[in-house]
């Protein structure tokens, strides 16, 4: 039985009653109008999955009412209704214009049944998938706020035409989260400050996560500095006390929240100009401890001004390295480990001869132990981070596999790794009932 809600718009009774127990008896909800101002009025409060709407009417067209209705949309911010034109007429010209004005479909009446029901599932199907995809091309899966891409442009625009604070928030100490207790824990920790962020900040405001354990957020009318300092004291308090609910009274990480804010329009309109200003100021808050906040005024500290190539190149490093402290091999997006894998390729070194690649994957032994694969690639994860040397490089391509770079390795010494992950692969009490596949291929030479 269909869910979807359709709306018909057609000056002719008899045509309006026949597609309406058409569709009603098809198991649509079904509402109609008579005019276009009258379906303009009905959208100011609906939604409707679908609209029917007849080319030749009095007063306002079906082109004009159509008009109308994408300005409606876009004055409220709505996504477009998908519309198909009805006409009594076989009128090329007036189809091709309804098609390019965008229009989904152009059915002609009388009915025919199944003919108008096919239309009508397709461009509803049609409209579905086009709003997943902008959805996925928008927003991060992850925490539900816009991407880095959308971020720019959303961005661009408010910071044109509001007043406010643009704030960049940054995960103290994260990657140790990824190091000690795996990457799934690190997504929950990221999913948890998201949530944190959701309730600190009100629902106007305009939530963004630009990088692994990097957001924004942009406070429409927080004009004062008080505002970064409750925000800042906020979630350092909450973060705090959601990890202990996550990972134990005693995790031993200094994680915590730095903020670097700058206030629109103080100091321009132009996004571009304005994320360097607060990024700014989120590395000195880095550099003075971490857990707190910065924001950028009139005059940069003395410190900041015209600094030396000196100081500018250590500030550059500082950034650089702020999360390559750790001893632990460095987990790295496909983009990283193929930019890695053709630099190496590339430029071989000479002594230490070349480079090997180790494909691992877990699967269940059973079909009764699928419910417990993810922890057990979960373990696999947490055991190549302990094993594996600060050199080396791991990304995860899918949730039970996992490529890995050794680099001045080839296979005989490759060898020894793999032996050392598989004796406490099949030592761990968790990985019973699971299969480890190993495959070693000597990637540059």
């Amino acid at each position: 039985m269909a869910e979807e809600r359709i709306m018909i718009t057609d000056d002719d009774t008899m045509s309006l009653q026949n597609a309406r127990d058409l569709l009603t008896d098809a198991g649509f909800k079904v509402n109609v109008t008579r005019s276009g101002r009258d379906l303009l009025r009905f959208m100011e409060k609906h939604t409707p999955d679908l609209i029917l709407l007849d080319i030749r009417m009095p007063q306002m067209d079906g082109f004009e009412t159509y008009t109308g209705l994408r300005r409606l949309e876009k004055s409220m911010g709505r996504k477009a209704a998908p519309v198909i034109f009805l006409t009594g007429e076989n009128d090329v010209e007036a189809e091709q214009k309804g098609l390019l004005m965008g229009a989904c479909d152009y059915v002609r009446k009388p009915f025919k049944r199944e003919i108008l029901l096919k239309r009508i599932s397709n461009a509803i199907q049609n409209s579905k998938i086009i709003e997943s995809l902008t959805e996925e091309a928008e927003f991060d899966r992850l925490t539900g706020f816009l991407n880095k891409a959308a971020t720019a442009r959303k961005l661009t625009q408010v910071c044109n035409d509001e007043n406010g604070m643009l704030a960049i928030l940054d995960l103290d100490s994260f990657k140790l989260v990824n190091d000690l207790f795996g990457h799934q824990m690190g997504d929950r920790v990221l999913v948890t400050f998201a949530d944190i962020v959701r309730r600190t900040v009100r629902r106007e405001d305009i939530l963004c996560r630009i990088g692994g354990d990097e957001f924004l957020v942009f406070c429409k009318n927080a004009m004062e500095e008080k505002a970064v300092a409750a925000l800042a004291k906020r979630l350092n308090e909450q973060l705090v006390g959601e990890c202990k609910n996550l990972m134990g009274e005693e995790f031993g990480i200094p994680i915590g929240v730095s903020v670097g804010a700058v206030f629109v329009p103080f100091h321009g309109k132009d996004y571009t100009r304005l994320f360097p200003l607060a990024d700014k100021m989120l590395y000195q808050v880095k550099r003075n401890g971490k857990h707190g906040y910065a924001v950028y005024g009139d005059r940069l500290p003395e410190e900041e001004q015209e600094a030396a190539p000196e100081k500018e190149f250590a500030h550059l490093m500082q950034i650089v390295e702020e999360r390559n402290t750790s001893s632990s091999p460095l987990w790295v997006s496909q983009e990283a480990f193929t930019g890695a894998y053709r630099l190496m390729k590339r430029y071989p070194g000479k002594e230490d001869g070349s480079a090997v690649s180790l494909f691992l994957s877990v699967s269940a032994a059973e079909e009764e132990n699928e419910d417990g694969l993810s922890k057990a690639a979960e373990y696999l994860g947490k055991l190549l981070g302990e094993t594996l040397a600060a050199k080396d490089l791991i990304w995860q391509s899918r949730p039970t596999q996992f490529l890995v770079l050794l680099p001045a390795q080839n296979k005989e010494s490759a060898g020894g790794t793999v032996e050392r992950i598989r004796q406490k692969w099949q030592q761990a009490d968790s990985t019973d009932g699971f299969l480890l596949t190993f495959l070693i291929q000597e990637s540059v030479s």
